[in-house]
């Protein structure tokens, strides 16, 4: 009897500092905002590790990405779990190279032509570079959505930001045309090096 009285005064205690303990609600990122991104076009240096799924016209696949960008080359590194299947894609001076380890390294002067043949999906990875970041592609006029924007043909879309530094950065995002979406999730930046006036 006094093994069940007290059985019964912990659990009632529990109960009570467990009723007692209040839910902190977690405060949203901020909405995208390309005027308060602005700044990152002054980015020399940034890479970000996520995970990566491509669907359209060929058969459908996901990867883990991990993107290197320094102000004269992208290094693009897919893997499977646990790091299998591994290929990098680097490109420099609109030279493309995909690397799929041992003695198959291929290269093209025409990018996005020869990731398409490779990867079996058009991927617009020269506009991608300023895309990942929140960003259009400078060169290329753009129109404004409530999410993001349109671009070349392509819609790309914020689902969620993320603080990073002093800056707001993509965590969610989706790219997509008629024929192709890929969605990106970015679980780590590294970003430095803005450029000094």
């Amino acid at each position: 009897m006094l093994r069940f009285k007290i059985g019964l005064l912990v659990g009632g205690c529990l109960i009570f500092l467990l009723s007692a303990c209040s839910v902190v609600p977690v405060e949203p990122d901020a909405r995208y905002s390309r005027a308060a991104m602005l700044h990152l076009y002054e980015l020399e240096h940034w890479s970000f590790e996520g995970r990566l799924a491509l669907t359209g016209e060929g058969d459908p696949w996901s990867a883990n990405i991990s993107w290197d960008h320094s102000p004269d080359a992208e290094k693009i590194r897919l893997s499977g779990p646990m790091g299998q299947g591994a290929v990098v894609i680097s490109l420099a001076d609109n030279v493309v190279t995909i690397d799929r380890g041992g003695d198959d390294v291929q290269s093209s002067t025409q990018p996005e032509e020869f990731i398409k043949r490779q990867l079996g999906m058009l991927v617009p990875v020269l506009s991608l570079r300023y895309w990942v970041v929140g960003l259009p592609e400078p060169s290329v006029s753009y129109k404004e959505t409530d999410a993001g924007f349109n671009q070349a043909g392509w819609l790309s879309e914020y689902k969620q930001m993320q603080s990073v530094d002093n800056s707001t950065m993509p965590h969610k995002m989706t790219v997509m045309n008629k024929q192709v979406k890929l969605k990106l999730i970015i679980d780590r930046w590294v970003v430095n090096d803005v450029k000094k006036n």
